[in-house]
């Protein structure tokens, strides 16, 4: 028997499911995720993705199907997102603020096969009446039907489903880009696409499993739930999720919690500098800050630095076709660079190129542009668009 015929065995894919499996393996007993009086040990939220997976299955969806999810932030929002991961679906984030055609637009672009939303949601939904076709509609949680995500979880008695047949190169989820001039564009990302980005994150933030997060912005977006809570979740720190970023609600739950990790949009970050409880507020406990999606204004940035002295700032860099985690700006670099977006992460290579592809000289104007395992791998039913992004 040859050397490489001792090694010739069969192996599990890294698929998104998998890491939360592997999760519940290191730390079965160790909190991985609450919200609104709920708490989910890392063994319980992998028992719970199982039966949600599960009853996916039940219900005639099969693996490539699409799956739409229209809600706030809740556990059941991500126990959907991770219980698609493990049956093989396709998780398709909805904005909560769209409506009308722009609703009916994201609800059906991708066809599909079902739905789930809020039950708060539930009129907006009924409005678009037939525009959705036949697919099939439920709840992520608090809804009086069978067909409810978080019911599903906690039913003890429920079937769960283990892992099959699911593969790297297979799709997970489509996030839809802003659409400014057009439609917005469904970036198809896979497994092996997020798993590569998580680790990305995991290095760049310099994640443990000691950490302790406030995910306050919407899971629906990328940079919450893909560059934070998940990484988050492969790691085995705990994620405490609140439905909106209440300035109020976030300084409360980062003083009873115990909260370490927060990540913000720079106009979170300007509404608590502003606030008048920043000055009294017990946030000394608070290490790692975050900030991405737009511009930081260097006074702000400053002035945040001087009021939480114990944390360190980083600027994320990126967009939804990388998975979005592209360039971090470490709290050691900001002193000389304070409005850089920072170094590629440890996945991603990067260019600053002219409309020729030539390299720029430092100074000049280009385009940002990528090669990297986390890529997309182009717009659904877009292959124009495609062959123009690649």
């Amino acid at each position: 028997m040859s050397d490489r015929a001792q090694f010739d065995v069969p192996r599990d894919p890294s698929t998104v499911g998998r890491l939360i499996e592997r999760s519940a393996s290191r730390l079965p007993d160790k909190l991985a995720l609450t919200f609104a009086g709920r708490s989910w040990s890392y063994g319980e939220l992998d028992r719970a993705v199982g039966r949600v997976a599960a009853q996916l299955l039940a219900r005639g969806l099969r693996p490539g199907d699409r799956v739409a999810a229209f809600g706030r932030n809740s556990d059941a929002y991500i126990l959907l997102f991770i219980g698609c991961a493990r049956a093989g679906l396709v998780h398709v984030p909805v904005n909560y603020n769209a409506r009308g055609d722009e609703l009916v637009y994201l609800l059906t672009q991708s066809a599909p096969a079902a739905a789930f939303a809020d039950p708060a949601f539930a009129p907006i939904v009924s409005e678009l009446g037939d525009r959705l076709g036949d697919q099939r509609q439920g709840t992520l949680h608090g809804g009086e039907s069978d067909d409810d995500v978080l019911r599903w979880a906690l039913d003890p008695g429920g079937p769960a489903h283990e892992e099959s047949g699911v593969h790297e190169d297979d799709l997970v989820q489509l996030l839809y880009t802003s659409g400014t001039t057009a439609l917005a564009k469904g970036a198809m990302l896979t497994h092996r696409a997020f798993v590569h980005e998580y680790a990305s994150a995991i290095a760049a933030y310099g994640l443990e499993a000691r950490d302790v997060q406030l995910a306050s912005l919407p899971l629906y977006h990328s940079g919450q739930m893909q560059a934070f809570t998940m990484p988050c979740l492969t790691i085995g720190a705990t994620t405490h999720v609140i439905e909106a970023p209440d300035i109020d609600v976030m300084f409360d739950r980062i003083e009873r919690d115990g909260i370490d990790s927060l990540f913000a949009a720079p106009t979170v970050w300007v509404a608590m500098a502003n606030h008048p409880r920043l000055t009294e507020a017990h946030l000394e406990g608070l290490r790692k800050a975050f900030y991405g999606a737009s511009i930081m204004p260097v006074p702000v940035l400053k002035r945040l630095q001087a009021q939480l002295p114990n944390a360190g700032f980083y600027n994320c860099f990126g967009q939804s076709e990388a998975g979005p985690l592209t360039c971090v700006l470490r709290p050691e670099e900001h002193a000389e660079r304070p409005d850089s977006v920072g170094r590629s992460v440890m996945f991603v290579q990067t260019r600053v190129v002219d409309e020729e592809m030539n390299d720029v000289s430092p100074g000049d104007v280009g385009e940002v542009i990528y090669r990297s395992p986390q890529l997309c791998t182009g717009y659904w039913g877009k292959p124009e668009e495609t062959e123009a992004a690649f």
